[in-house]
């Protein structure tokens, strides 16, 4: 973007206007040669990531060009001045907007075989030997789509469902490594559309999460949730503050008055953007003929990322020529000339100096490994759930033990194997505990199960999770309660146990620290709300084991009261959509007991609402009967929001994938659920708007 010569200037005007920064104002002529001067250094510092002045000079010649426009009134200020990154307004909502081109997914590989399956079929698609490839990283970040017309950044969009993303122009001004203009018409081109990846390296996440300590805030987990985060911020201040990155690697749309030689191949296409001032990865990529070539690449690649300053999960396999590109065309998910090769789940080594023992709300006992913390995948690992007495067994783990940690998916931090050659003699058994390590009741493990639990409902460690869980977002949503008010109450003993919620001494609580009025008054507002809240929370906040939200609802709607669950049978259960054999003994051995039955008397009298009078069965609805299960990330509604939609037209919410799926809604990263569903050829596979659409058309 700035040959020698334009450098050495640009180093020159730098020093001239260094000079002038303790002055007021400067000419008003020499305005836009300072903001010039401004890209210039935004370019060396976030591009080409090779600094020729410190911040604090940027800084000064930053707030010259500041204070010059702010006394010029006269003057207007161009859109791509470095001044108009930040707005001084808070966003008030992020419109939707579409791309101009669908940002498909990529198809994955996890091997050498998949790669050369990969190169088969584009080979025999193209009718050629041999394809050139052109491989890069793939950014574990969130994907960005931008526009610029006329060489102005217009539009920053987040990907979205694909076709359509929220528009985040103002937060995507604040990532200086985007420039907000780039000379695309010294190419002819008029308007482009180019895909990128919002990331925040690994030292600028460091510094991020010391700060957050620094204000007594927990850290965050890893850099690409953060970056993904930072997107949907509010404030632009706040997202400038985080000093994102960004990689741009793909143009998706463009016009052109005339032909780009450059355009002709994605590797051109990645000089380009670079040579425009944008950041595309246009140093690490390769340009190889052959799929061997590739391969050695991608694995050799593999063993260097650790040394990256920022995270990638893979590399991405394309074809070169884009004419060819557009010969293979692409499905409905994906293009057929491009792949990611996953690279294999992060790994290292480390010390297991310890077990603790945690206690659920259903009497699980789960125990913790603790470790000498160790960095894995951008994020650092101290404890790690080793599940149960089986597991430990199975992992031949000792305390004291070297052993092999991963992230499964980069995300799920577990423990591979134990390291036994390493053993010097020092190391102990693991003991599970008899007793819980709360109550010191006596354990018990029902048969079949691989789960060591506490049957003492009044273990202390299960009643304040089952508090925590009922007062929940999902179950009563008691605003201004949560977990630490709970476990605050109880250690007080203001707190015994469910109905205790309703009946509060606020008196006593408007002695604590940090317990005024307005407080007190919210909180109670908050409990006394949700005695109206339909029996389905009130069936998932009571802790069921196994009955999670959609179950709940199944129970609701399946009853006018939930007293009559005293009265069926485990056979009786099963007959409801969802309840197997597992789930209808849990729910009948929890109506069984008196306890739990007394408990729900005592809801009922301090006013709760235990009957369904909200039941309806919407039998002559558009969708009565048909089934239906989200997966993935929405972008236009909330899970609960879609469900509900279903719900009022007949539909019914099931939770797992299975011959009697109907629908199956798709959002974006879609799992395992998605892969099954492909197999079962009964199943609609949909979008969330071809979902919206069928909801409107009935």
């Amino acid at each position: 973007m700035f040959n020698t010569q334009s450098i050495q200037e640009m180093q020159q005007q730098t020093t001239a206007f260094l000079a002038s920064v303790n002055k007021e104002t400067i000419d008003v002529a020499a305005i836009e040669a300072l903001r010039n001067v401004l890209r210039f250094h935004e370019y060396r510092y976030y591009v080409a990531n090779d600094s020729l002045i410190d911040d604090t000079k940027y800084d000064q010649l930053f707030k010259l060009l500041e204070r010059t426009e702010q006394q010029h009134p006269e003057l207007e200020v161009p859109k791509d001045s470095p001044t108009q990154r930040v707005g001084s307004n808070l966003n008030d909502g992020f419109a939707n907007v579409q791309h101009l081109v669908p940002m498909l997914s990529l198809d994955n590989s996890y091997n050498a075989e998949d790669l050369q399956d990969f190169d088969r079929k584009a080979r025999e698609a193209s009718g050629l030997d041999e394809i050139e490839y052109c491989v890069e990283p793939k950014f574990d970040g969130a994907s960005i789509s931008l526009i610029y017309e006329n060489d102005i950044l217009t539009r920053g969009a987040t990907r979205g469902d694909g076709v359509a993303g929220d528009d985040i122009t103002t937060n995507i001004k604040q990532i200086r490594s985007i420039p907000l203009s780039a000379p695309f018409s010294t190419y002819g081109i008029e308007q482009i559309e180019i895909r990128g990846e919002v990331i925040m390296s690994k030292g600028n996440f460091d510094k991020y999460n010391e700060s957050l300590v620094a204000q007594g805030l927990q850290p965050v987990a890893n850099p690409r949730n953060t970056a993904a985060g930072s997107l949907r911020i509010k404030d632009p201040k706040e997202v400038l503050r985080r000093n994102l990155d960004a990689f741009l690697y793909n143009i998706s749309y463009h016009t052109e008055s005339r032909h780009v030689p450059e355009l002709d191949t994605h590797s051109g296409a990645l000089q380009l953007l670079w040579d425009c001032g944008l950041r595309s990865p246009s140093k690490e990529k390769k340009v190889v003929k052959g799929i061997q070539g590739v391969i050695d690449y991608v694995l050799d690649f593999e063993q260097q990322r650790d040394a990256l300053p920022y995270e990638i999960d893979g590399m991405v396999v394309k074809v070169n020529n884009i004419e060819l590109q557009d010969r293979l065309g692409m499905t409905s998910h994906h293009p057929r000339w491009a792949i990611a090769f996953k690279f294999k789940a992060r790994q290292a080594t480390t010390k297991l100096i310890g077990v603790e023992y945690q206690v659920g709300r259903t009497g699980a006992v789960t125990p913790v490994a603790k470790l000498q913390p160790v960095a894995l995948g951008g994020v650092t690992v101290g404890s790690i759930s080793i599940h149960n007495e089986e597991y430990i067994k199975e992992k031949d783990l000792q305390i004291g033990d070297a052993v092999l940690i991963e992230r499964a998916g980069d995300v799920i931090p577990q423990i591979v194997k134990s390291l036994p050659e390493l053993r010097n003699g020092t190391e102990q058994h693991i003991i599970f505990p008899k007793t819980c390590p709360v109550c010191k009741s006596e354990l018990y493990k029902e048969e079949g199960e691989a789960v060591w639990r506490c049957i003492n409902i009044e273990c202390e460690a299960q009643v304040v999770e089952k508090m925590a869980h009922f007062v929940s977002k999902d179950a009563m949503d008691i605003k201004s309660f949560g977990e630490a008010n709970v476990r605050k109450f109880y250690d007080m003993k203001l707190l015994k146990d469910i109905p205790n919620i309703y009946t509060l001494n606020f008196d006593e609580i408007g002695k604590l620290e940090g317990f005024g009025q307005k407080s007190i008054d919210n909180l109670k507002a908050a409990i006394e709300a949700s005695k109206q809240q339909p029996l389905h929370r009130l069936i998932y906040g009571l802790g069921i084991r196994f009955v999670g939200e959609t179950t709940a609802k199944t129970l609701a709607n399946a009853t006018e009261s939930i007293f009559d669950f005293k009265d069926k049978s485990e056979e009786d259960l099963q007959q409801l959509e969802d309840v197997g054999i597992k789930v209808a003994k849990s729910i009948h051995h929890f109506f069984s007991n008196e306890q739990n039955i007394e408990m729900l008397h005592e809801l009922e009298r301090l006013g709760l609402q235990l009957k369904n009078t909200k039941r309806q069965i919407v039998a002559s609805g558009g969708l009565a009967g048909q089934t239906f299960l989200f997966t993935g990330t929405l972008a236009k509604y909330k899970r609960s929001e879609v469900e509900a939609m279903a719900e009022a037209q007949g539909g019914v919410i099931v939770s797992g994938v299975s011959a009697k799926l109907n629908y199956l809604v798709v959002g974006e990263d879609a799992g395992s659920k998605l892969e099954k569903a492909k197999k079962i050829n009964t199943i609609k596979i949909i979008s969330e708007d071809e979902f919206l659409s069928l909801i409107n058309s009935n």
